[in-house]
């Protein structure tokens, strides 16, 4: 099985607050664009996306828009408890991540330490743990009982889930995209961020297709060797249709972000050669073994050192691009994670 990436990531360029805070345009953070086939980088900024693509190339993105996700709460001795909210299971029942509060937000559990069972909600409402989900160590199926539905509730009373590289909290505007449709995300979609309404305007008059699909996202804090537990997608009809047709004429299909990777890559039915219309679950784990059927191109951000997404950008960029493009960004002062740079991976 292949190993994910390694490197060491200089705290220097973790991106601590979003590029408005720093006096840029959403659209105006840096992009690398990686050409597989020739091997070939070129720095460039994200404003210029359009000149990268081509008439009758396919954009694909993800329409979810992010939850104010984490939640205060007490367990019963009064101690402080943060509730991050990842994936609803069905009614009344999520997978949540139980973690402490610190300095700069939460941090996990401590390993071989069990949360507390039952945490009361500030704002009105608790959480009571059931089992560990999925064997994680990390996650767990939860009973959640609040005053209205989760999702109202959460809007009133949370916030967005802020790790220790974000220096102090945003409002959850900041953390949406310009084309969200429905909420649902525990963390943002991130790689659409940089776009704008002018940016897709660009993009049509081009005559670049865009369309959207729907995947919410649980929580992204995976431990080492941890990979993607299964997360709830849709993919119209009309966009299935408008990527079969984008492949038989030959020309690009490009993932804006992971997300779009994975939901695209599960509705493909081997059989047909072809996308289907796909409303449901996937656990579908994209890795340079499984390789993709779909997807040409991708749109993404600055992953961390090992993290299990780096294996779906290898298998759609290959190794060796990979490793050139990481050792490109972090010589090149490259920003990471959900408010840094981007970084556009075409054949």
């Amino acid at each position: 099985m292949t190993t994910a990436l390694s490197f060491s990531l200089p705290a220097a360029l973790e991106a601590t607050e979003p590029p408005e805070a720093r006096g840029t345009a959403r659209d105006a953070v840096r992009m690398l664009v990686a050409y597989r086939g020739e091997g070939r980088l070129v720095h460039s900024t994200f404003s210029l996306l359009a000149s990268f693509l081509e008439e009758g190339d396919l954009v694909v993105v993800n329409t979810s828009g992010t939850l104010a996700a984490a939640a205060d709460g007490t367990d019963e001795t009064g101690r402080s408890v943060v509730v991050h909210f990842s994936t609803e299971l069905g009614p009344g029942l999520w997978a949540v991540e139980p973690r402490r509060p610190s300095s700069r937000g939460s941090e996990p559990w401590r390993r071989g330490e069990e949360p507390p069972k039952r945490i009361v909600l500030v704002g009105g409402g608790a959480v009571e743990l059931l089992e560990e989900y999925l064997e994680s160590r990390r996650l767990w199926v939860a009973q959640v009982c609040t005053t209205e539905p989760l999702t109202r509730w959460l809007a009133a009373h949370g916030r967005p889930i802020r790790y220790g590289y974000v220096d102090r909290p945003w409002p959850t505007s900041t953390y949406q995209t310009v084309y969200v449709t429905e909420p649902g995300s525990a963390e943002m979609p991130s790689a659409g961020r940089p776009f704008t309404t002018d940016m897709i305007t660009r993009l049509v008059a081009k005559g670049v297709g865009v369309s959207p699909i729907l995947l919410h996202t649980g929580v992204a804090s995976l431990e080492a060797g941890e990979r993607p537990f299964p997360e709830r997608v849709k993919v119209p009809v009309a966009t299935a249709a408008r990527v079969n047709l984008a492949k038989a004429m030959g020309r690009r299909v490009v993932a804006i972000g992971t997300t779009v990777v994975r939901a695209v890559e599960s509705a493909y039915d081997p059989g047909t050669g072809s996308v289907h219309a796909l409303d449901g679950w996937t656990d579908v784990v994209i890795t340079p073994e499984v390789g993709v059927a779909v997807v040409d191109g991708l749109l993404t951000g600055w992953h961390e050192p090992a993290a299990s997404h780096l294996l779906m950008l290898e298998a759609v960029a290959g190794r060796p691009l990979l490793e050139a493009s990481y050792e490109a960004a972090l010589a090149e002062g490259y920003l990471w994670h959900e408010f840094g740079d981007t970084h556009l991976v075409l054949p």
